[in-house]
């Protein structure tokens, strides 16, 4: 339900806020006052497109503020967009630049996307105009008031029959794209298999190439390490043929021992210098070791410069083809191996598929002609119900019949069309809609239909914008019996211009206007007592004279009594 509209600089209206009660809400005034901007402002938070032209003149932006309680059917909703909500009310706000026309919404105090928005306040309140009146006449349009009137069973149905249709486009997009590209990934399946054998062949292993790289740098640099190395080892050991002229670092270190070791037989002082050079002698020793392996490895294998050549080549044929380095190669290959299973399996999955498709062919028509069936049931239903709606709005004769044709292929709606016969005489073979009914037997067809179907939408808000277009008399007072009945549990707001419509109100709203000559302004007020009474007379009459404030009340009492 929406218990609060405030509406800033849009149209005619500067700043006003409305608070429709529970039942039924009427807002009338004169023409040109503005009425309508409360259905533009309300139909704004419920999605509907904006351009610059409604913000009011002068101003930069309008603005629109909606309060909304019995959220129920969206809290899940709200609480997965994050949305707050205060108390089980929730704020909807919208904001339409004056300039572009671009506009931004918020929801329950987050900005959101306007589709969200309109699909999560169109679960709260439906907007009835002139638009929704011409929509009626659509097939599109009759099919879903029809499925509206199915209950349960028909809204499940439709509800797997839409999953299993979407199923079924995906299987055969998927099928046709198989069957339509097998020529291209026949070739893509052998370019993955000749490379998987290529690189299967060479075996590359993760950071191999960067591993032999430095392997190769060492061995091209061999003759040089060998001379360092060399020298290194005389400057240990001394010359090979033990010239005593040049004993090396551990003939000098043996020398130094020996007599330090004389020493310390003297002098025990000494002793921790001897050992000292004990220690060194040791270490020069093993280092003159280990240096002569280094120098040994050098030589131990000379082919082995030109075997890591060779398998360098062989995975720069790889890199060339499948990635910078090795581990890119590896990581290819594993891609590969995985789309080559995919393609390998084209001819299986293309069988899986039709299978698939034949499945769900069968389920569809099954579903189809449950659909049908219940249409059928839902159509009878609703059109004798309809009918006495129609009857009691002093259209004794009138008749509505669904038409329910089987289309040759299914639909995403199932097999049926859906057309909405009419007829407002006997006599008369029943007519698309459309076609045969005027302005004002159209809007009464409308309003039947909605109080049929809204048995079952408590707490649901409904705006009827000019849904007593062409009629008047004991016609409008019908029709506002009608929405007095469908206020009964839910919340009706009806711009109206009659006072026959607007005598059934439980709440009275009046937009005014005023103007200083230059710039009109229009604001939205309750009447009660006298006031609601002079309003009634204006509208029944023009003027307050004593007479039509008479007849207002004669008025007001006659829909008291319901």
């Amino acid at each position: 339900m929406l218990t609060s509209l405030r509406i800033s600089s849009l149209g005619v209206i500067g700043a006003s806020e409305i608070e429709p009660a529970p039942g039924l809400t009427a807002v009338t005034g004169e023409t040109g006052a503005g009425k309508t901007m409360i259905v533009t402002g309300l139909g704004l938070l419920l999605g509907e497109r904006a351009t610059a032209g409604i913000v009011r003149r002068g101003a930069d932006r309008a603005q629109v503020e909606g309060v909304f309680t019995g959220i129920g059917p969206v809290a899940d909703r709200l609480g997965e967009l994050g949305a707050e909500t205060d108390d089980g009310e929730l704020i909807v706000a919208r904001r339409v630049s004056g300039g572009t026309g671009r506009s931004r919404t918020w929801l329950g105090g987050i900005p959101a996307p306007l589709g969200v928005v309109g699909q999560i306040t169109g679960e709260l309140a439906t907007i009835h105009g002139q638009s929704e009146q011409v929509r009626l006449g659509t097939p599109e349009r009759q099919r879903e008031v029809l499925d509206a009137a199915g209950g349960a069973e028909l809204a499940q149905q439709l509800q797997d029959y839409r999953a299993a249709f979407e199923e079924r486009r995906r299987v055969i997009a998927e099928l046709d794209e198989r069957v339509r590209h097998a020529r291209e990934r026949a070739q893509e399946r052998d370019m993955l298999a000749f490379g998987l054998d290529e690189i299967s062949a060479v075996d590359p292993q993760p950071g191999e190439d960067a591993r032999l790289a430095a392997q190769a740098d060492r061995l091209q640099g061999l003759d040089d390490l060998r001379m360092l190395a060399e020298s290194a080892g005389h400057a240990l050991a001394g010359a090979a043929d033990g010239d005593t002229d040049d004993p090396g670092a551990l003939g000098l270190v043996g020398e130094a021992r020996r007599q330090v070791r004389r020493m310390a037989d003297t002098d025990t002082q000494a002793e921790p210098l001897a050992a000292q050079l004990d220690q060194l002698a040791v270490l020069v020793q093993e280092a003159a070791v280990d240096l002569a392996g280094y120098l040994a490895d050098l030589d131990a294998d000379p082919g082995q410069l030109e075997a890591i050549t060779a398998r360098r080549a062989a995975l720069a044929a790889l890199t060339r083809k499948y990635g910078a380095d090795a581990d890119e190669v590896l990581a290819w290959a594993a891609e590969a191996g995985e789309r080559l299973a995919d393609l390998s399996g084209d001819d299986e999955r293309i069988e899986q598929l039709r299978a698939r498709r034949a499945d769900l062919d069968a389920a569809l028509t099954a579903r189809a002609d449950r659909i049908h069936a219940l249409r059928a049931e839902a159509a009878a239903a609703l059109a004798e119900a309809a009918g006495a709606e129609l009857a009691a709005l002093a259209m004794p004769h009138a008749r509505l019949m669904f038409d329910i044709e089987r289309l040759p292929e299914l639909g995403p709606h199932g097999g049926d069309q859906v057309r909405l016969l009419f007829s407002a005489n006997p006599g008369t073979a029943p007519a698309p809609l459309a076609r045969v009914a005027s302005g004002g037997e159209l809007s009464r067809v409308r309003l039947a239909l909605e109080v049929v179907l809204a048995g079952g939408a408590q707490g649901h808000t409904f705006v009827f914008d000019e849904v007593d277009a062409g009629v008047g008399g004991q016609v409008a007072l019908e029709i506002g019996r009608r929405l007095k009945r469908l206020a009964a549990h839910s919340q009706v707001i009806v711009v109206t211009h009659l006072a026959q419509v607007a005598a059934f109100a439980d709440t009275h709203l009046v937009v005014a206007k005023s103007t200083d000559g230059q710039v009109t302004s229009s604001d939205v007020h309750r009447v009660e007592g006298a006031d609601r009474e002079a309003e009634i007379a204006r509208l029944m009459a023009g003027t307050v004279s004593d007479t039509a404030l008479r007849h207002a009340r004669e008025l007001l009492s006659q829909a008291a009594r319901g």
